[in-house]
């Protein structure tokens, strides 16, 4: 009897074949995606009423029946409130935000020195950038460059008084410049800070243990109010006669802490969640504790809560409008105190220089979600990149 062999090996792997027409195309998404039940069609179709309803106007207000030039309140006033518009016009106004952008960008600080912010922010997307793109090489210089050497130069440029550059005091800083200065010092200073406050929260050592329990819960029980309240005004109090620090830094000093005590209990999330066979797996290398906290536990942990720290961020740059309380005026405090700007009091102004706030608030913090999802996405072990 003949016997035949029944083995093969394929030597070359079959081309991709496309996907079936059910499965592609715009109509596959829409069923996938907004119809693919009764409930989703409901919710879709009201959705879609909603939006009919709402955006017309909207977009109306914002874009079509806007006034986008102008040089004084009677362009962008109505018939109703004695305006010049003889058609009833009532869109935005946003020849408001053209007449003083450049204070809601600067503040006060002086026109003639402005160009030191401009290379500051030049300096800071410069640095930033490489930093955040995995692909671009030598990111332990270009940590060095942006955390160390930056945070420095940045200190000669803005406050000036060295090297020929005129003094500008802080209390002529103002808008988005406060409004990034005090995030990225908070972002820069609460994350480690945080980090060192969660480890010391879990230490065996009651008294660093106590310490760090102390400060996170007597932060986290007050509101950054207070905290602000208490640097600007309590603060000054308890120093030594003739002593006093700048308003601004200790604006500075508060955030950072008051962000620094809720990174810690988010850190402290993400070191709980590390299986107890990693702590022993380093230490039967006979790895110290700091080894076993920088090489093991803590890029395992800050991988597993990104959403909360990314989420702490975003926090800590929308609440920096509460610096407001103490006399200084961030972006959205520059756009109200410009409120009271005769030349363009109008019914449209206040609405459009708080759309236009929001929206500069909403950019940042959308590009700092989308980050932080693409980081996640890329840290994904289980993830095909």
């Amino acid at each position: 009897m003949q016997e035949h062999d029944l083995s093969f090996v394929r030597v070359e792997m079959l081309a991709a074949q496309p996907a079936p027409r059910s499965e592609r195309g715009f109509l596959s998404w829409l069923q996938g995606n907004l119809f693919s039940s009764v409930p989703d069609a409901i919710l879709t179709l009201v959705a879609l009423v909603i939006l009919a309803l709402v955006l017309p106007p909207v977009l109306n207000w914002l874009l079509l029946d806007a006034q986008w030039t102008g040089t004084d309140r009677s362009f962008c006033a109505t018939v109703a409130q004695g305006g010049i518009q003889p058609d009833g016009w009532s869109g935005a106004c946003w020849a408001f935000v053209n007449a003083k952008f450049e204070t809601f960008m600067f503040g006060r600080y002086p026109l003639d020195e402005r160009w030191r912010v401009i290379v500051v922010a030049l300096l800071f997307v410069g640095l930033l950038v490489p930093l955040l793109v995995p692909s671009v090489p030598r990111k332990g210089l270009n940590a060095v460059l942006f955390f160390f050497v930056f945070p420095i130069v940045a200190y000669f440029l803005l406050v000036g008084g060295w090297f020929g550059l005129e003094h500008v005091e802080t209390y002529l800083w103002g808008g988005l410049l406060v409004t990034l200065v005090l995030s990225f010092v908070g972002i820069a200073v609460s994350l480690p800070f945080g980090i060192v406050l969660a480890l010391g929260r879990r230490s065996k050592m009651p008294i660093v243990k106590l310490l760090c329990i102390v400060f996170i819960e007597a932060v986290r029980g007050v509101p950054l109010v207070t905290v602000l309240f208490m640097a600007s005004v309590m603060f000054p109090l308890f120093l030594p006669a003739g002593v006093n620090f700048d308003k601004f830094l200790r604006a500075l000093v508060g955030v950072s802490l008051f962000a620094s005590a809720y990174m810690a209990e988010v850190v402290r999330g993400g070191l709980q969640a590390i299986p107890k066979g990693q702590y022993e797996g380093a230490d039967s290398l006979g790895l110290g504790y700091w080894q076993k906290m920088s090489l093991i536990v803590l890029p395992q942990a800050l991988k597993l809560v990104i959403p909360g720290i990314v989420n702490t961020f975003i926090g800590l740059f929308k609440d920096t409008s509460l610096v407001s309380i103490i006399g200084m005026f961030d972006m959205l405090g520059i756009v109200r105190q410009n409120f009271s700007d005769a030349n363009w009091a109008s019914p449209q102004t206040p609405m459009t220089g708080l759309v236009f706030a929001g929206m500069v608030f909403w950019v940042f913090c959308f590009g700092m979600s989308r980050y932080s999802m693409f980081m996640e996405r890329r840290l994904d072990t289980g993830h095909k990149r």
